[in-house]
């Protein structure tokens, strides 16, 4: 069955990266917002952004640039809020510009209740089951935890009941 050009619009679309935090400032505080971002549509259209694809807006502790999300269903306050969110929607659509967002839907901070539930879980539990956890050897030996955080950056490690546990996103000390 052949696809219409509808479904394939992004096959030659230009998508344009926003992270809101750095891109626009529209109130002087520092750090880019919603409103920023509406100021700049006319911009973006005519250099022929057919979709803004936006990074991370959540409430987060910005432990990972935004990607360390406390809150999917929100808006960080930095940005703006849902209804700014629904207007940049709707004024981008106006001008034929789609947007994407980032969901990043592996990546919950460890303020997030899902995470704060799961370390006061059993194992085994459907908590404890939406994350990875690895106990490391302890500290009598270096721990695989200790090993994996000097590989990779974005592993963090903190305290589970006495023990090394292996974090799989950063953590913000122990929990």
């Amino acid at each position: 069955m052949a696809e219409s050009n509808a479904d394939n619009w992004w096959r030659n679309a230009v998508v344009y990266e926003v992270y809101p935090r750095s891109f626009n400032d529209s109130n002087g505080d520092g750090e880019g917002d919603f409103r920023g971002i509406i100021d700049r549509l006319d911009y973006l259209h005519d250099l022929g952004v057919d979709a803004l694809w936006l990074t991370p807006f959540y409430p987060s502790p910005l432990a990972d640039g935004g990607y360390d999300v406390a809150d999917y269903c929100g808006v960080d306050p930095r940005f703006g809020t849902l209804r700014q969110f629904a207007d940049l929607v709707a004024r981008a659509h106006d001008r034929g510009i789609r947007i994407i967002i980032d969901i990043v839907p592996n990546h919950t901070s460890d303020k997030h209740p899902w995470f704060t539930k799961a370390l006061h879980s059993a194992p085994g539990s459907k908590e404890r089951n939406r994350y990875i956890f690895h106990v490391g050897a302890g500290r009598a030996r270096r721990t695989t935890a200790d090993e994996l955080a000097e590989q990779f950056r974005w592993i963090g490690v903190g305290a589970l009941r006495g023990r090394m546990v292996l974090l799989a996103f950063v953590c913000q000390g122990t929990a």
